[in-house]
């Protein structure tokens, strides 16, 4: 019998803002969800690997979060693992849990991420996103960083300095903004792609009752939006939010006496880090180790969720992971390749854009509505017939790119 490690159910709330509920509340939605999915009991799980990045800066709950969050939800007494990845800290779950069964050691586990975004505290809000960062060496970087956007805006001049003016926002929304301006500088992309990127992720959410936003947008509305850090505004920019997500794995001897035509396999498990110096090449580099492992290319596959904190992520990594040549994310875009009825649809769910981010469950999101799709049952957002489906999630950022990166390969069974 080989050793194949099959997704055998998702979970997923409606991501949202849920200041009255806790991290409990919303682990214990998500468990009882995917549970129910697929038939099983907590009897059933023999290892929870548990994804959050904030609760223990907002609440000092720290170290045991996942003995915390499952034990109030009756699951305890099992090996419970707590997966702090930054962004990429519950697709990082499902890779170790994914593992923990590829070796043997197991028939049946969890991976699931659960995280409260949300705080009448805004300030600690925005400050807790520096945590995903080199802490010592931020205030340097940012200095140079503020001297380099200084000079930039001199020379364009008093409307190209009230244009790149930027709003209140994390950190990461002005690396964002300056990757998106190298690119448009190189490259010639231009802020309507970046547009027209956004507003298909809001217009795919009013099709997904779990998304956190359900409004539609236009190109035009969205480069209308308030304006966040030049080209970015706020429609082309994820949400905070509050939210959980989990799947259960199995393998396939627990697949044969638990038989299911909704078993979803799991072709590729990558998980990667960052490099401190050179280019922003994690997403290429594990994508080719995906696709490896996998034997597949990037022409075979039917469906992607990517790590869209902004609309430009989505750009560069369509690039990265070979849908298109580099410099041509903004063309393929605009083609409407990407879109739902395209040539290889891209963030059917909304995307972090629209169907939020709460940081430790975005990874188990993309799962679940890749396992959806490859099920055939994401209803009026459904792809035609997908066959292979791939999740890219990144997380922090160690240099010039992300300090995390898991990529998922789905097959359809």
């Amino acid at each position: 019998m080989s050793n194949d490690v099959y997704i055998l159910g998702v979970g997923m709330i409606k991501f949202g803002k849920y200041l009255d509920r806790s991290v409990k509340d919303l682990t214990g939605e998500a468990l009882h969800s995917v549970l129910a999915d697929c038939g099983l009991g907590p009897a059933d799980l023999e290892a929870a690997w548990f994804s959050n990045s904030f609760w223990g800066m907002y609440t000092f709950q720290h170290s045991i979060r996942g003995q915390v969050a499952l034990s109030a939800n009756g699951l305890d007494g099992i090996p419970i693992t707590n997966v702090e990845n930054a962004c990429a800290s519950a697709s990082t779950a499902l890779n170790q849990a994914w593992a923990g069964i590829k070796a043997g050691l197991y028939d049946c586990v969890l991976a699931i991420g659960a995280e409260k975004l949300y705080d009448e505290d805004r300030v600690k809000v925005m400050r807790s996103f520096g945590a995903g960062v080199d802490v010592e060496e931020m205030a340097e970087r940012m200095a140079r960083w503020r001297e380099d956007e200084q000079k930039r805006r001199a020379e364009a001049g008093p409307a190209g300095e009230a244009k790149e003016k930027a709003g209140g926002h994390s950190v990461f929304m002005d690396f964002y903004a300056a990757g998106a301006r190298r690119h448009m500088e190189q490259y010639g992309t231009t802020q309507r792609q970046l547009a027209v990127i956004a507003a298909k992720a809001h217009n795919n959410s009013v099709l997904n009752p779990l998304a956190q936003y359900n409004f539609p947008q236009t190109v035009e509305q969205v480069l209308e939006d308030r304006p966040v850090a030049y080209p970015l505004t706020r429609a082309m920019c994820a949400p905070i939010g509050d939210g959980a997500a989990a799947a259960i794995l199995v393998s396939e001897r627990f697949l044969k006496s638990h038989p299911s035509s909704r078993a979803v396999r799991i072709r590729a498990s990558v998980l990667k880090s960052g490099r401190r110096t050179g280019e922003n090449d994690i997403c290429g580099r594990t994508s080719r180790a995906a696709y490896e492992m996998a034997g597949v290319g990037p022409e075979d596959l039917d469906a992607i969720e990517v790590h869209d904190a902004t609309a430009f992520g989505e750009l560069y990594q369509t690039e990265q992971m070979g849908l298109c040549p580099p410099g041509r994310g903004g063309p393929l875009a605009e083609s409407g390749a990407t879109a739902l009825s395209g040539r290889i649809p891209v963030n059917p769910s909304g995307g972090l854009i629209s169907r939020g981010h709460p940081i430790g469950a975005s990874g188990l999101a993309q799962i679940f509505e890749l396992a959806t799709q490859l099920r055939g049952e994401a209803g009026p957002r459904q792809i035609e017939n997908p066959r292979l489906a791939m999740a890219e999630n990144g997380g922090g950022t160690i240099g010039n790119g992300e300090a995390a990166m898991t990529i998922h390969i789905l097959e359809k069974t």
